[in-house]
């Protein structure tokens, strides 16, 4: 499984790189600029990735707008809904607009910081993604 974590927080980045490498090959970005560009990349080389936990505050480009310019160039492309990348919106901003846009946008599911480990794999195993 290739896993893309995108965080401007290096412990935050750190902590879900040393948990989700157990899983898959993580790459991770440091902004939303950074986390396009390794999304595409991976999309033009035909190894996209299968899941992202994305950070909605991140600087250049927020969570919002990656997550929104993701499924667009899903939908343009016409990747199947089950070969989408599986997305997960973290932040730790408790506003609920947040939650509300990310789903109007197309995220698979939304988690708060501090990100707990047991709600993630319970994402992960609903998802197929871990057996």
């Amino acid at each position: 499984m290739r896993i893309l974590i995108a965080e401007d927080d290096r412990v935050s980045r750190t902590f879900l790189t040393e948990f989700l490498q157990e899983y898959g090959q993580c790459d991770t970005a440091v902004n939303g600029m950074e986390t396009l560009d390794k999304y595409v990349e991976a999309f033009k080389r035909g190894l996209p990735y299968d899941m992202m936990c994305l950070d909605i505050m991140m600087p250049k480009v927020d969570g919002l707008m990656v997550l929104k310019l993701i499924r667009e160039l899903e939908a343009q492309h016409k990747v199947a809904e089950e070969s989408q990348a599986k997305i997960i919106m973290m932040t730790a901003a408790a506003d609920i607009e947040y939650v509300d846009q990310a789903f109007e946008l197309g995220c698979d599911a939304y988690a708060s910081k501090p990100i707990e480990i047991q709600q993630v794999q319970e994402v992960m195993l609903d998802w197929g993604l871990i057996g």
